[in-house]
C-alpha cells in the first residue's frame, strides 16, 4: 500500500477570531472583477500585517470565504468577505488598515466579530439602483408598470454550465421608478437571492422583452445593500448585527 504523504512543516495554527468586513466597489473599480479583488484583499492583508489563518496541507492559503460578489461594472455599497486569523485584533485598527492598504475605490466600511451561523445565509436579497442618463422619467415607469403586472417573465442567460432560461418576475419583491435631481430616470430594484441569482442586467432583458424598453445609454448601476430580507416592508436588513430586523440602509 503507498504511504500517505504528509504536508512538512509545523501544523497549521488554529484561528481564534473571525471576523466579517463589508466593503464598497466604487467609481473606476467597479471594472474590477471578483478574482481581481481577491488578488487585491490578499496583498492588502499582507500589506496590513493580519495575523491570518491558513488551511493544512501540501499547499495553504488564508482562509477567507467570499460572499455573492457583485458583477463586473457594477458598483456596490454593500460587499462582504470574513476571514479567519491567528491572534484577536481590534476590528476598528483593522478597519483603518486594510482600508488603508487597499487602492482607492475598494474601501473598507466595517468591520465585526463575526456572528454564529453562515454569512452566506445572511444574504437573502438585495436593493439594487439603476440610473439612466438621458432617459425620461414617464417612459421608465410606463416599463416597470407593465413589469409589475406580469406573473412571470422568463429570460435566457448562459452560465458556465450553459444557457439557463429562469423566472426573472418572481425575484422581483419591489421596483420603482423616479426622476433623480440630475434629471436622470431612476430604478431602484429590491430583490430576493434565488438559483440563479437574479441581476440587474437579467432584470434589463425582462423590460426590453416584456415592455420593449431600449435605453438611450446603459444605466450606472449600484447595489445598495444585502442581507436578510424583510419580504413585507420591502426592506433588507445589515446582515452584520445580531438582530436581523435592523434597517439595512448604512450610509458612509
Amino acid at each position: 500500500m503507498a504511504r500517505q504523504r504528509v504536508p512538512e512543516g509545523p501544523p497549521a495554527v488554529p484561528p481564534v477570531q473571525k471576523l466579517r468586513i463589508r466593503y464598497a466597489k466604487r467609481g473606476r473599480l467597479r471594472f474590477s472583477s471578483t478574482r481581481d479583488f481577491q488578488r487585491a484583499l490578499e496583498r492588502a492583508l499582507r500589506r496590513a500585517g493580519v495575523p491570518m489563518a491558513f488551511s493544512a496541507g501540501f499547499h495553504p492559503h488564508p482562509k477567507i470565504s467570499y460572499a455573492n460578489a457583485a458583477p463586473t461594472g457594477t458598483a456596490s455599497e454593500a460587499e462582504y468577505v470574513e476571514i479567519s486569523v491567528v491572534e484577536r485584533v481590534d476590528p476598528q485598527a483593522l478597519r483603518a488598515a486594510l482600508d488603508a492598504a487597499l487602492p482607492d475605490g475598494l474601501d473598507v466600511l466595517t468591520v465585526v466579530e463575526a456572528l454564529p451561523g453562515s454569512l452566506a445565509d445572511r444574504l437573502q436579497g438585495s436593493i439594487w439602483e439603476l440610473r439612466f442618463p438621458g432617459l425620461e422619467a414617464d417612459t421608465l415607469a410606463s416599463a416597470v408598470a407593465e413589469f409589475l403586472a406580469a406573473e412571470r417573465i422568463e429570460v435566457t442567460r448562459v452560465l458556465k454550465s450553459g444557457p439557463r432560461t429562469f423566472d426573472a418576475r418572481g425575484a422581483v419583491l419591489q421596483m420603482r421608478s423616479q426622476e433623480g435631481a440630475d434629471g436622470c430616470a431612476i430604478l431602484t430594484l429590491v430583490v430576493r437571492h434565488t438559483t440563479p441569482v437574479v441581476r440587474p442586467d437579467d432584470v434589463l432583458t425582462a423590460l426590453r422583452t416584456h415592455a420593449a424598453f431600449e435605453p438611450p445609454r446603459p444605466p450606472l448601476v449600484t447595489r445598495l445593500a444585502q442581507g436578510p430580507l424583510r419580504p413585507h416592508a420591502g426592506e433588507v436588513a445589515d446582515p452584520l448585527v445580531d438582530d436581523p430586523t435592523t434597517s439595512a440602509a448604512e450610509s458612509r
